[in-house]
C-alpha cells in the first residue's frame, strides 16, 4: 500500500468509525454531513471526495462491521465451502449455536448500525449483499439435498428472510431479550424437533 493509499484508508476508516459513533447517539436520519466530518476531523470536501452521500458510507461502515464480525468465528468461509462436498448431509445444517451466538451478539453490539441498514435496505442493497452468500454456500447445501434447481430460490428466500425477520424484531425490542433466547427461537424455526417449532 503506498502512502496516498494508505491516507485514503485512514480517512475512510475514521468517517466509518465516526458513523458508528453517531449511530450510538441518534439514528441514521438526523445524522448530517456537517457532524460526521466534525466526529472524524475531516472537512466537507474530504467527505464527498470519497463518497456521494451518507448512504455509501453506511454501505462500506457495514462492510467493514461484518469483516470484524467474521473474525470472531473459528472458521473461514474458504474452509466452509472446501468440505462442503465432502460433509454427511446432517453437517450441513448451518444454523446451529456455535454460528448463532457471535452472529446475534455482535449484531445486539451494533444494533445501532444494523437498525439503520433495516432501515434503509434500497439504499443498503441488501439484495446484493447477500447474494452472493445465496450462491456459494445455499445452493450448493439445497443441491446436496436435492432440491431441483427450480424449488431453490424459494428455499433460500424462506431460509434467509426468515432469520432477518426473527433479528428485525429483536432489533425493534431494542435487543432486550437474551442472545440465547433468540437463538433459541431461531433454531427451533428452522430446525424443528418433533416437526414443530417449540
Amino acid at each position: 500500500m503506498n502512502k496516498s493509499e494508505s491516507k485514503y484508508f485512514h480517512t475512510a476508516l475514521r468517517m466509518n468509525e465516526a458513523l458508528i459513533a453517531l449511530l450510538e447517539q441518534k439514528d441514521l436520519e438526523y445524522i448530517t454531513v456537517k457532524e460526521l466530518c466534525h466526529q472524524a476531523g475531516v472537512n466537507r470536501s474530504t467527505f464527498y471526495l470519497h463518497y456521494e452521500t451518507i448512504a455509501d458510507l453506511l454501505n462500506e461502515t457495514l462492510d467493514l462491521i461484518n469483516q470484524r464480525f467474521l473474525s470472531y468465528f473459528p472458521q473461514r468461509e474458504e474452509e466452509i465451502l472446501e468440505r462442503l462436498d465432502s460433509r454427511e448431509r446432517e453437517d450441513l445444517v448451518l444454523v446451529t449455536r456455535a454460528y448463532l451466538l457471535p452472529y446475534l451478539r455482535f449484531i445486539r453490539d451494533n444494533k445501532k448500525v444494523y437498525r439503520a441498514a433495516f432501515q434503509n435496505p434500497g439504499t443498503m442493497q441488501a439484495h446484493v449483499r447477500f447474494g452472493e452468500l445465496k450462491q456459494r454456500l445455499l445452493s450448493p447445501i439445497l443441491e446436496r439435498f436435492e432440491i431441483p434447481a427450480a424449488h431453490r430460490p424459494y428455499y433460500i428466500a424462506y431460509y434467509v428472510e426468515g432469520i432477518i425477520a426473527i433479528v428485525k424484531e429483536w432489533l425493534r425490542q431494542d435487543c432486550a431479550d437474551e442472545v440465547e433466547m433468540v437463538a433459541d427461537i431461531i433454531e427451533s424455526c428452522v430446525r424443528p424437533k418433533g416437526g414443530l417449532a417449540q
